[in-house]
């Protein structure tokens, strides 16, 4: 009756049954002190989402478990603890954080945990995709040798970058950062922008997409906005959230700008939590999960098999000290460094970029010879004017006296102006090279 049936190898299903976990342990609030809530009776693994019941509202009050102490778990919430008591359910949920992505998301606005944030919901289709991920094999990485315009002069002709480069915008508060960006925004080649702000002033959210975006900049781009309100932990899940989303397209082949202002903000996020959970402070009050987190996040960006991720990170330097240990650590990890001074924004020099201590480190493989000479030519004339500044303007320096400093002084103001850009002016790589090039700076 029987001989005619195929047999069917149940090892797999029996290995299954055995691991199932048919009853669901839940916990129970323990102890709340500030933002760090300590459960029993559930057991969790770090990065497991969490909800905890609050009788008086409908809505559960998200967390996600972070350590383990004394036989409890320490969990940290993504949202307000209002209504929290001892004894309160924890229910696990058995996955960490996901994102629901896909082209429905461009043009949109999420915030720190990736839903909507007009609270508009987002178009049917898409699919989930896990927001802590491995950076790429470095094997499987293709080399930068394409050019990524920008649309700054400034940028693209003595710090020239490629797609799959990273490269950091270092300035202090109020220089311009946000301006920079919604420029690189608005004009660079990308297919499609990802730009996450963490941690900024909730005014400053709607300012930077109307006014620094735009309408034709947001049609192409998603943006995800953590203001400085959240909780420290949605205010990390934001940057994550942020690269999830740049390397969901990076799959799909396209190449991606990713913008993150700040990386300051994040690590103040992360030192927050470290702080909370009982780490040591190390350098400057930061403990060393910020110095594990940073090339963490940063490697992640960058090229792939397929498409490729240009990443900007902004770094918001404390007193306009550059060597501050946020700084010195991001811009020894990232492909470049991009400073903004006070003292050109002062001189109403815009965008204030000191090319002389901006540098790519791709640059010697994606600019031509001719270009790159261009290139020094204006920077070593820029320094000689710079270091005989203080001579030319008490007139203490004598004309023909030295032909360098002769060629710095009738050139500058050439140079100044070449180095000026308004914000709504948009120039086109080959532009950028024929005026260079007309500077006529070897004569």
């Amino acid at each position: 009756m029987f001989k005619n049936i195929p047999s069917v190898n149940l090892r797999y299903y029996h290995e299954r049954i055995k691991k199932a976990q048919l009853i669901k342990a839940c916990g129970l609030v323990k102890k709340v002190t500030g933002l760090l809530i300590e459960t029993t009776g559930s057991t969790s693994f770090i990065g497991e989402l969490c909800y905890i019941k609050v009788p008086q509202f409908d809505q559960p009050v998200l967390a996600e478990v972070i350590g383990f102490r004394e036989g409890s778990s320490l969990v940290m919430p993504l949202g307000e603890l209002k209504g929290v008591y001892p004894g309160c359910p924890v229910i696990p949920t058995g996955h960490p954080l996901l994102i629901k992505v896909g082209d429905n998301i461009r043009g949109r606005v999420l915030n720190g945990l990736g839903q909507p944030l007009d609270e508009k919901p987002l178009d049917e289709g898409g699919i989930f995709w896990p927001v802590d991920n491995l950076p790429p094999n470095p094997l499987a990485r293709r080399r930068v040798d394409e050019v990524l315009v920008t649309g700054i002069r400034a940028i693209d002709s003595l710090m020239t970058c490629g797609k799959g480069q990273r490269v950091g915008l270092f300035s202090g508060s109020g220089v311009g950062k946000s301006t920079l960006l919604g420029m690189i925004a608005r004009y660079s080649k990308a297919q499609v922008n990802v730009i996450a702000l963490v941690g900024e002033r909730g005014r400053e959210v709607g300012d930077f997409i109307c006014h620094d975006l735009g309408k034709e900049g947001l049609k192409r781009s998603v943006v995800v906005a953590a203001t400085s309100d959240q909780p420290a932990l949605v205010r990390l899940k934001a940057a994550f959230v942020a690269i999830a989303i740049a390397e969901y397209f990076r799959e799909q082949g396209l190449d991606v700008l990713l913008l993150l202002d700040s990386v300051t903000r994040l690590a103040m996020a992360q030192r927050e939590i470290g702080l909370t959970v009982g780490e040591p402070p190390a350098t400057k009050g930061y403990p060393p999960s910020v110095f594990g987190l940073l090339p963490r996040l940063l490697e992640r960006t960058g090229t792939g098999e397929r498409g490729s991720i240009t990443a900007f990170y902004t770094v918001l330097v404390e007193g306009d000290d550059f060597n501050e240990p946020i700084a010195d650590t991001v811009r020894s990890i990232l492909d470049g460094h991009i400073i903004l001074t006070r003292d050109l924004a002062n001189h109403n020099h815009y965008p204030p970029i000191d090319v002389l201590q901006s540098v790519s480190r791709l640059m010697p493989d994606l600019a031509s010879l001719r270009h790159q000479q261009m290139a020094g030519r204006l920077r070593d004339l820029l320094a000689t004017y710079k270091q005989t500044e203080d001579l030319i303007n008490i007139g203490a320096y004598t004309n023909g006296s030295n032909q360098k400093i002769d060629a710095s002084i009738r050139h500058y103001e050439k140079i100044i102006n070449y180095l000026r850009q308004g914000p709504e002016e948009f120039c086109a790589f080959e532009d950028t090279l024929d005026v260079l090039e007309n500077l006529q700076l070897a004569e």
